[in-house]
């Protein structure tokens, strides 16, 4: 797997009041996506990005990171199936356009591998 790119998503009771603190406090104030759930918020540049989520609208649990595969979701998956790692959310094609798998790393850890239509 080459991952694209890897953010961190940060589970949050209230998205609004955390929204308010990352993006005029920490600059992060380029809205990417808020699904209502989740809100992507990225600085200026794009260098500095953070996802907030309040509870994932499909999975069962939280991911702790998003790790963005580009067109190789389907071979990660298989390969995630092969080594018997823990699947908490199957194979599947979102509603918001995504097409993702949630895994659970030794560690306990939650890992969101998602492939976006820009990736």
């Amino acid at each position: 797997m080459k991952p694209t790119g890897i953010v961190a998503n940060l589970s949050v009771p209230d998205l609004e009041e955390a929204r308010d603190f990352y993006a005029h406090f920490l600059g992060l104030s380029v809205e990417a996506f808020n699904l209502g759930w989740v809100v992507n918020l990225q600085s200026p540049d794009g260098r500095a990005i953070v996802q907030l989520v309040s509870r994932d609208a499909t999975s069962p649990v939280d991911s702790t990171i998003s790790v963005h595969v580009g067109d190789e979701v389907e071979a990660a998956y298989e390969e995630a199936q092969r080594r018997g790692l823990e699947i908490v959310h199957p194979l599947t094609r979102e509603p918001w356009g995504v097409r993702r798998f949630l895994v659970r790393a030794p560690d306990g850890n939650v890992v969101n591998i998602v492939s976006h239509r820009d990736d």
